[in-house]
């Protein structure tokens, strides 16, 4: 038999200056010798020595395991949990820090991998509510808690029911959280009650290795109009023991407004595919976004900052220009949230969304706001966006496009060069890969615009919009 070779010794790097943040949030700095490397748990400005875990893409990375010196960037976190939880990566950070640094990240994108010019690179956006801003939230059933080092060293046991989140590289351990700071009240009194009320009714919490229990996840979704929808995943279909259970979260919350349930047997958590049947209340919350409201299901897609994505909205009206008589294109539309925002500044708006749910809220949203200038379609872009599409249609004066994460496929590119619309607005949770779409525009496109917008406080996530216009040389005189 073969012998296995050696493990690898990990390397120390000593005295790395943190001098910026990188990939997922964590903070980049250079060894000594040379060598870049992400270091988990940072900030820009930290001087420490890094154990080396392994290398990603030719990149060192590592977490700390001494600190020299701190940053005068760093605060203290609000979260008692911000050192196990890992979802606000950026507590620690000053918020004016958290914002240069996500300004600066765009900024770089664009200088660095679209070499493009814009013309008005506007400050970043920030978010008012740096805390209780998100709408909706899902938390996790489990036996199993998750242990710090110190526990693990004390020999503490972790069989013990608890109701919060993933830890990350802990899939089969929960985090147990009193108190999330990242939605609005009452979602903290609804997850404690709903933990408490599980293990005094012995309903048995899920355990993720065994693919046993009967309590699986939760979806809280409050709206800023102060109504609250429930998702309640349970493994097992027991009729009775689920009615008991609702009947007690809805006696105690009365002012729930809408209360499904739903049976996952299935190893992963995703439920968008599973049936969801409605217990208590209405079938849909309302949310309002300044002038239109909309109807938001269990299902539903919809922004999980209100109140920052009005303003994020605000921004694209702003670089729209529209004055009630253009042809707006709206592509990966979702929910038709931003069409239907715009739609009384433009003569038609023509949404595309891969989602056909998301399609059939997009219309019955149209309809309650009475707003009959918006078209909806349901496929994917790259298929929908045609020739024969825009002959129906109508040249665009203007395209909004928000692609997911990944960008604009390749297709959906060219048909942008060929229909030579005078304006395009790009908005991105991508800063990368917006980057490399701007790069491709960019033979007939000049940006004239572009702003990073804070959706997410105290996470690396980021969104920002440009506004492209038709370059001279291809505009119709």
């Amino acid at each position: 038999m073969a012998r296995r070779g050696k493990k690898r010794e990990r390397k120390i790097f000593t005295n790395v200056k943190i001098t910026g943040i990188a990939d997922k949030g964590k903070g980049v700095g250079r060894s000594e010798e040379g060598e870049v490397i992400f270091v988990e748990r940072v900030a820009p400005g930290d001087i420490v020595d890094v154990q080396s875990l392994r290398k990603k893409k030719g990149v060192a990375q590592g977490y700390p395991i001494a600190f020299h010196h701190l940053s005068e960037d760093r605060v203290e976190p609000t979260c008692e949990h911000f050192e196990q939880c890992g979802g606000c990566k950026w507590q620690h950070l000053s918020y004016e820090k958290q914002l240069s640094e996500k300004d600066r990240v765009v900024r770089d994108a664009v200088r660095r991998l679209a070499k493009v010019e814009v013309a008005d690179f506007q400050d970043i956006l920030a978010c008012e509510e740096t805390l209780f801003y998100r709408n909706k939230m899902e938390f996790t059933f489990c036996n199993k808690r998750w242990l710090t080092e110190e526990e693990v060293k004390s020999g503490v046991s972790n069989e013990e029911n608890v109701l919060g989140f993933h830890r990350a590289g802990a899939f089969d351990k929960i985090l147990n959280v009193d108190k999330c700071w990242l939605q609005y009240e009452p979602s903290n009194a609804i997850r404690n009650f709903m933990r408490e009320l599980a293990e005094e009714q012995e309903l048995t919490f899920y355990d993720p290795k065994m693919k046993t229990g009967m309590m699986r996840n939760v979806f809280i979704r409050i709206t800023s109009l102060g109504e609250i929808l429930i998702i309640m995943v349970f493994r097992d279909p027991a009729e009775k023991k689920i009615k008991k259970y609702m009947d007690a979260l809805i006696e105690k919350f009365p002012n729930i407004t809408s209360a499904y349930t739903c049976v996952n047997p299935k190893v992963n958590d995703y439920v968008g595919d599973m049936e969801m049947k409605l217990f208590h209340g209405a079938p849909y919350i309302r949310e309002r976004l300044r002038h239109v409201e909309f109807k938001v299901g269990p299902k539903s897609f919809f922004q999980t900052n209100t109140k920052q994505a009005e303003n994020l909205y605000d921004v694209i009206v702003d670089f729209a220009g529209l004055d009630g008589s253009q042809n707006v294109y709206d592509l990966y539309t979702g929910v038709g949230s931003i069409a239907l925002y715009l739609a009384k500044s433009a003569k038609q708006v023509v949404g595309i969304e891969e989602l056909a749910p998301a399609i059939e809220d997009a219309k019955e949203n149209a309809k309650m706001n009475e707003i009959d200038n918006c078209i909806f379609y349901a496929g994917d872009v790259k298929d929908i966006l045609t020739d024969e599409f825009a002959k129906e249609h109508g040249q665009p004066d203007l395209v909004i496009t928000d692609p997911p994460r990944a960008g604009m496929h390749g297709n959906v590119i060219d048909m942008f060069l060929k229909l030579e619309s005078p304006k395009i607005v790009y908005v991105s949770c991508n800063p990368s890969t917006q980057a490399r779409d701007l790069a491709l525009l960019s033979e007939k496109y000049d940006v004239s615009k572009m702003r990073a917008v804070d959706m997410f406080p105290h996470t690396h996530h980021i969104e920002s919009v440009a506004l492209l216009e038709l370059k001279k040389e291809f505009k119709i005189v």
